[in-house]
């Protein structure tokens, strides 16, 4: 099997970033896994970027009328709560 070609990505940040990276011993690696555990964890809805568009509203509004964000009383997370199961 052939090994995959590895692709560059660069990108900029600001001093402060740069500075608190300099302690890392392997960034590159630091940023992959960082980059992964975002995608991972990235808001189904929007896709992690924070904001809906028109036709994700609607949807989200419809889906809103049986369901409501709760605090959890043990991990203090919020979650959804289905109002319709209750």
């Amino acid at each position: 099997m052939a090994k995959q070609k590895r692709e560059i990505v660069t990108f900029k940040v600001d001093p402060a970033l740069s500075q608190a990276m300099r302690g890392i011993d392997n960034r590159s690696e630091f940023i992959r896994k960082a980059i992964l555990a975002a995608l991972e964890n990235g808001c189904p809805l929007c896709g992690g970027a924070g904001v809906l568009t028109v036709s994700q509203k609607r949807h989200w509004e419809a889906f809103a009328r049986d369901h409501t964000l709760e605090e959890c009383a043990d991990c203090h997370e919020l979650h959804l709560t289905c109002s319709a199961t209750q």
